[in-house]
């Protein structure tokens, strides 16, 4: 049972994997744990593959009033997800930092009417790269990542988000 912590009272790190790899079902209760609204928001399944962070998420605690997803729930996905990318990416290399979301757009190109998946990746190549390399050189980086969400094999929004790992306390 989660106790509702005061506002202003960080919640506890989840321990680094320590060389192993991450267990995504312990991050995903730890995240619902950190950030209430994560219960609520359907997340079915995670994965990671190479620089891609996938949810599956239900469409049901998602819905508007004309029956398809709620653009705002929508935004608020691609927004936390970048955030576990970033995360998840740090705790990999050892790191447990301060990861907050500087600029997000989004673009709706049709209804989410069913269950969709919601991929985010860096939006080039080489971003993680120097994100790496400018943690090293002054403590603080920032990277680009770009979200897409498929109900079905329709692209119905794609969002950018620019994630900003602040320097270490």
């Amino acid at each position: 049972m989660n106790i509702p912590r005061a506002p202003g009272i960080p919640h506890p790190r989840l321990p680094l994997p320590e060389g192993q790899p991450e267990d995504l079902a312990a991050f995903q209760r730890w995240l619902s744990d950190a950030i209430p609204m994560v219960s609520a928001l359907g997340i079915s399944e995670v994965t990671r593959q190479g620089d891609a962070l996938t949810w599956e998420l239900s469409l049901q605690p998602n819905l508007n009033d004309k029956g398809t997803g709620f653009g705002g729930a929508l935004t608020a996905q691609t927004t936390l997800q970048g955030w576990c990318w970033v995360t998840l990416w740090l705790r990999e290399r050892g790191l447990a930092r301060d990861v907050v979301v500087a600029e997000a757009t989004q673009r709706f190109f049709a209804p989410v009417t069913g269950d969709y998946r919601l991929v985010c990746t860096p939006d080039h190549p080489a971003g993680p790269e120097q994100l790496a390399s400018r943690l090293a050189e002054r403590g603080k980086g920032r990277i680009s990542l770009t979200h897409q969400l498929y109900c079905g094999d329709t692209l119905c929004l794609e969002a950018n988000g620019s994630y900003v790992v602040l320097p270490q306390r």
